[in-house]
């Protein structure tokens, strides 16, 4: 038999035989995947390529407006100019915004801060360096845009408080949102990592917060691998906030603040049929507007280390002795526990021994015989003082929270206090000791450890003027 040899060009052809198998069959693996990938798995690529492509984008609603009884506006969204930048075409940023502080006032913060918004920010996205800016500084930034690359001045919506000063104890302000902010709240909406987005921080602008926030829109848009937007897909509108009246009236609250003056005071003005607070002023007070632009350290320093303390509201934050005026509850609880006869005397010689001390009486000389009418109308201690000692400080302390005092009344303003109506378990417990007689003398007439904020007299006065538990 004849034996094959096996030359060069035999061994060629045999290897191009293998080798193309080889390639068929691995070629035969490849389609069978492309199928697989296009076939059963390609919803799932899809929206894989969606998610690389497409974004969506929060649209900030428009906040709800606030305003008195009457419908006269206490805070509201105006239109307003804005400088805004964007770093890509900004070259030197600090450079720039010091180029720009010499035609805006724009202050060392702001420029240390805007720097820093530009380093934490995508290059692409504009960021606010100025709010709420004025209509000749934006022409000054027009004319001279060609030296300004990457500066552009922008429209939108500022909230402006139009009785200013007047309000801000009541409305309070909104302001950027904090990362304490953030940490506070148990789901953050959203809408609180807009950059520069403003939420309510004191006041009714704090206490109706969701309310006046609104739902956020979308748009959906389609974004590059460095997530610059190439163009908008679609845009669904959100809900604006809601409005809310409050019960002040406009009128009365600035004839009040007026009257307060420079003062460090207090008022409020009730209705002691409905309990609608239609006046409640603290003086001094600030300009709630400059809290929405943003109020610099050395502005915000002013207020905060001022004695007369602009920033807190005395009608609802700070409690006093109340004096005189707790009077009337230490003669409704005589009254209530039937041990007070009105026509009955009390014969004032100006002190009253208690133990062997003497609490005395403001008038030197005493009221001689006073009955329950004449003790409220002339102000005698004495004839208190008796009578607190027939009742006892838990009988008094029931009254006084039965009348409002100790108790918070929720009112939509910022840090209410308590106040504080004491009896012989908070003593013990707050103080460590026992309850003295003398404590209860010196409650019967309003001193002591009573506390009463302005607003909670306000409620007591109502309560016995009306008999109603407003």
């Amino acid at each position: 038999m004849k034996r094959l040899v096996l030359t060069p060009k035999h061994s060629l052809n045999r290897r191009s035989l293998v080798v193309g198998a080889l390639q068929l069959g691995f070629a035969g693996a490849l389609a069978a995947r492309l199928r697989h990938l296009q076939i059963t798995q390609a919803d799932q690529y899809r929206l894989l390529a969606d998610e690389n492509r497409i974004n969506i984008r929060l649209i900030a609603p428009e906040r709800g407006e606030i305003y008195d009884r009457n419908g006269v506006f206490l805070a509201r969204n105006e239109q307003s100019y804005r400088i805004t930048l964007v770093k890509e075409d900004a070259g030197d940023v600090r450079e720039l915004l010091l180029q720009l502080a010499q035609l805006v006032t724009l202050s060392a913060e702001d420029i240390e801060r805007s720097v820093l918004e530009t380093q934490r920010s995508a290059p692409f996205l504009p960021i606010t360096i100025i709010d709420r800016v004025s209509w000749e500084d934006i022409a000054k930034v027009a004319i001279n845009a060609p030296s300004l690359p990457g500066i552009t001045p922008e429209v939108g919506l500022s909230r402006h408080y139009p009785l200013g000063p007047n309000f801000a104890h009541i409305v309070g302000y909104v302001g950027p949102v904090s990362d304490r902010d953030l940490n506070r709240a148990e789901d953050p909406d959203p809408l609180l990592r807009i950059p520069r987005f403003q939420i309510g921080k004191v006041g009714v602008e704090a206490k109706y917060e969701e309310d006046l926030r609104g739902r956020a829109g979308a748009k959906h848009v389609e974004v590059n691998a460095q997530g610059r937007v190439m163009r908008e897909l679609e845009r669904r509108g959100g809900n604006p906030g809601r409005n809310i009246q409050i019960t002040v009236d406009a009128g009365l609250q600035n004839y009040v603040q007026a009257r307060l003056g420079d003062e460090s005071a207090s008022a409020v003005v009730m209705d002691c049929n409905s309990g609608d607070i239609l006046a409640i002023a603290s003086s001094p007070s600030y300009d709630p507007n400059k809290f929405v632009r943003g109020i610099s350290f050395d502005d915000y320093g002013l207020l905060r280390d001022n004695d007369r303390r602009p920033l807190a509201s005395k009608t609802v934050q700070d409690a006093y002795p109340p004096g005189s005026t707790f009077k009337m509850v230490t003669a409704l609880a005589g009254l209530e526990d039937g041990i007070l006869d009105p026509n009955a005397r009390v014969f004032c010689p100006g002190h009253l021994d208690v133990s062997n001390r003497k609490f005395h009486c403001w008038k030197t000389g005493g009221h001689g015989q006073v009955n329950l009418e004449q003790s409220l109308r002339e102000s005698c201690d004495v004839f208190y003082y008796d009578l607190a000692l027939k009742l006892g400080i838990e009988k008094i302390s029931a009254m006084a929270t039965k009348l409002g005092i100790g108790v918070k009344h929720n009112i939509p303003m910022s840090a209410e206090t308590t106040g504080l109506s004491p009896n012989k378990d908070w003593k013990l417990i707050n103080r460590g000791s026992e309850w003295m007689i003398g404590d209860t003398v010196n409650a019967s007439i309003g001193q002591g450890f009573v506390l009463s904020s302005p607003l909670q007299l306000a409620v007591m006065t109502a309560r016995i003027a009306s008999g109603k538990n407003i």
